[in-house]
């Protein structure tokens, strides 16, 4: 397997607020994730990786700072968000034989492949998907299966209706002649899966099935699928080290499997419990608690008597005293003293965010506030579970949020002053 196609041009309106770049170079210990899949696909021996990107090539200027040796990166651009079909069709030109393709958030890529490189028969075959057992059918692409053939792929079945139990996890490996096909089918956002269907029909397509449990398969298509990710990330990558540049308090405790990077400073008091990544150049402030799987990239300030449970901070967010419980903050927020992030029902039910204007099943009930970048918050600003704010917007202080919030909106909570 000399070749992959990572697809990394989607517009990703499901994964609002934190759209503000592609999904995949939203940070994790330090790199995006789109580097994790490339690093995957370098460990796994494979040779040229052409990236699909945007006209805005953020991609290509966010991978430009790292090294990938013995490995060929290519860029192709995706002149529009056509689907991922349309994406694929920009790199057959590059492409030489039977390739892999994926997309950028893929972060668990060089265990897929291991699965395939582990039964030899299959390396024969033209062309392969990749299963998982899903005890939710109803939300995927679901696999109809007879031996080892993949013959069709039923999207969303009705329940009582799936073919199977297997749902597609999105890895293909394919071969050029599938071009042929997708050339005659009718051109519209799902012309690939079109494409594939009849693909199949006329070809013997191998499944892979992955022996491993559903948490462990990783996906991002709403913004909270980013806790899967970290959590999986973190349990094979996450390194248990003090750079010599940090600073710790002899008073601050560090209990755990917990990272601090390079000039960071852990002020009197602190507490840290990991699993815990603290990048190069934040501040912890006196008497402040972060715990279990906590991720602040380069540049975070958390001030005093705040506490930060099950979080993702991207680069130079900065935030006072308060509470942030599983919420996920894009880059360059500020936030007030007193700042406070709901993550549990009352009534401890699941929370159900609204995306698109729709309630979406989260299937968590722990769940705080999804944030875009360069958002502030005046003082005493709280949150309810589950909403999604926009970016560049301006919580006004001792707002109430309900709802969510579009980007670039000015929201304040109206209320009367009473006397006395």
């Amino acid at each position: 397997m000399n070749q992959a196609v990572i697809l990394s041009a989607g517009e990703s309106s499901r994964f609002w607020p934190l759209n503000y770049q592609h999904k995949s170079l939203q940070k994790i210990m330090g790199k995006p994730l789109i580097w994790y899949t490339i690093e995957g696909l370098r460990r796994s021996k494979v040779k040229e990786v052409i990236v699909v990107q945007s006209q805005k090539r953020d991609v290509e200027r966010e991978l430009e700072k790292y090294k990938f040796p013995n490995l060929k990166l290519k860029y192709v651009i995706q002149k529009e968000p056509k689907g991922m079909g349309n994406g694929l069709w920009q790199a057959r030109e590059l492409l030489k034989g039977r390739f892999l393709v994926l997309n950028a958030e893929r972060v668990d890529v060089e265990e897929i492949v291991k699965s395939l490189q582990n039964q030899k028969q299959n390396l024969k075959t033209k062309s392969i998907l990749f299963g998982q057992k899903t005890k939710n059918p109803q939300l995927y692409g679901i696999a109809k299966i007879k031996g080892d053939r993949i013959l069709e792929i039923v999207e969303k079945p009705e329940k009582g209706k799936e073919p199977s139990d297997i749902r597609v996890v999105g890895v293909y490996f394919l071969e050029p002649r599938f071009f042929e096909i997708y050339q005659k089918v009718k051109k519209h956002m799902y012309d690939f899966e079109e494409a594939l269907s009849i693909y199949m029909k006329k070809n013997d397509v191998k499944i892979v099935i992955l022996k491993r449990e559903e948490k462990d398969t990783p996906s991002l298509k709403y913004p909270w699928h980013l806790f899967e990710v970290e959590k999986y990330l973190f349990n094979k990558f996450l390194k248990e080290k003090i750079e010599k540049t940090a600073e710790i308090s002899k008073k601050a405790i560090i209990q755990g499997k917990v990272y601090i990077g390079e000039n960071t400073k852990i002020f009197e008091g602190a507490i840290i419990k990991g699993p815990c990544y603290i990048g190069k150049d934040c501040i912890v402030g006196n008497y402040s608690l972060i715990r279990e799987y906590v991720n602040l990239e380069d540049k975070v300030l958390i001030g005093a008597y705040a506490e930060i449970v099950r979080s993702i901070f991207q680069e130079n967010v900065h935030c006072h005293s308060g509470y942030f419980g599983d919420s996920i903050i894009g880059e360059g927020c500020r936030f007030g003293a007193g700042t406070i992030t709901a993550n549990v029902r009352i009534d401890r039910g699941e929370i159900k965010p609204i995306v698109k204007g729709k309630k979406v099943n989260s299937g968590l009930t722990h769940l705080g506030v999804i944030i875009g970048k360069n958002t502030k918050t005046g003082i005493h600003c709280s949150f309810m579970p589950g909403k999604l704010i926009g970016s560049n917007c301006i919580i006004g202080p001792r707002s109430v949020v309900f709802e969510n919030v579009p980007d670039n909106t000015v929201f304040f909570t109206e209320f009367k002053q009473i006397s006395t």
